[in-house]
């Protein structure tokens, strides 16, 4: 018997690829909103603040009884939070930024059920040193584009990353040691009979 297919409030197809990896059905209902960090807003807060405001705004469209399942990344860098490059100028900034470095994915879950459960999951990746011609290379193969902080660890970026220490799929976008456990909560066992 399948569980109850469960809303995912997100347009991201490797988020619904990784709830499908879990064995769940999955219906998309995504929401748009001002994903424009607060005045000194720290990171945590923020990735939380979304991922929460994101569940919030697909409970208060749909009338269901199914669970919705928001979640938002953001690559920080030097305290700063990277978003989805604005244009090439602003992708190959953030890939000279990550170039040599450890930064952080910081990856919020929210899922509303039968109460509001949270969760987050914070990665370290490391990336080797890039050269200029590698950067743009990587620009001009589109996959940087609707990334946070420009790249995709589950593309072509994997060949620049040395070590990630944490989630992999929380990489990608939804860490599902956590989404697990919510899951759990809310009684939709992943691994029933």
């Amino acid at each position: 018997l399948m569980s109850q297919p469960i809303i995912l409030a997100s347009e991201s197809p490797r988020r619904k690829q990784l709830l499908a990896q879990l064995g769940l059905e999955v219906l998309v209902h995504p929401v748009n909103l001002d994903e424009t960090p607060h005045f000194d807003e720290n990171p945590i807060a923020y990735v939380q603040r979304m991922a929460a405001e994101k569940s919030e705004l697909a409970l208060k469209r749909l009338t269901t009884n199914l669970a919705i399942l928001a979640a938002d990344t953001a690559v920080i860098c030097n305290g700063q939070i990277l978003g989805k490059p604005k244009d090439k100028t602003d992708g190959m900034r953030m890939l000279q930024q990550l170039s040599g470095q450890t930064h952080q994915v910081l990856s919020a879950i929210s899922l509303r059920g039968k109460q509001h459960w949270q969760a987050l999951n914070s990665t370290e990746v490391t990336f080797r040193t890039l050269t200029e011609d590698e950067i743009n290379g990587y620009w001009h193969t589109g996959e940087p584009a609707d990334k946070a902080g420009g790249y995709a660890i589950q593309g072509l970026a994997a060949c620049f990353i040395r070590e990630i220490k944490g989630s992999y799929s929380g990489v990608m976008g939804l860490p599902l040691y956590e989404t697990a456990q919510l899951l759990a909560y809310q009684g939709i066992d992943l691994l029933h009979e």
